[in-house]
């Protein structure tokens, strides 16, 4: 995945500063997740997002406008990913996409998830045998129109 170079600045000011997602999150008023999109330029901010974002990292106001640009959305090559937690991903979707598939088109009929109205949340969720990663997706469902 090629990283832009604001997003190399952001991130190493986020470094610096010691600054998690989610202390974006309670300076932004906006999900952290949704956070990291902007920063990762799969998201665009409103200006004044976008200032709270790079105040927020110390970074000068200067640096806001560009994450207020609709961007490329998809920053994966178009090949299996090579890294083990985004490919686990490629690897959840290739064991349940279809079974997935399956029964949303059962309890909803013939359609699709949309990625435009959608949230996803991370949350951990701590286990004695070993913490676990809760992801929460939630997206309007779309029917396909007959005509």
């Amino acid at each position: 995945m090629a990283i832009s170079e604001i997003t190399k600045q952001l991130l190493a000011a986020k470094k610096a500063k010691g600054i998690t997602f989610e202390d974006l999150e309670q300076a932004v008023g906006l999900d952290e997740t949704w956070i990291a999109s902007v920063i990762y330029r799969q998201a665009s901010a409103s200006i004044e997002e976008a200032i709270k974002i790079v105040t927020t990292l110390g970074l000068p106001e200067s640096m806001a406008e560009p994450l207020t640009i609709p961007p490329l959305k998809g920053s994966l090559e178009p090949q299996i990913p090579t890294d083990p937690l985004i490919y686990r991903f490629y690897e959840i979707m290739q064991v349940y996409g279809m079974p997935i598939k399956a029964v949303i088109h059962e309890k909803f009929g013939d359609g699709i998830m949309s990625a435009i109205d959608f949230s996803v949340e991370v949350e951990k969720v701590e286990d004695p045998q070993g913490d676990r990663v809760q992801i929460v997706m939630c997206g309007k469902f779309l029917p396909y129109k007959k005509w």
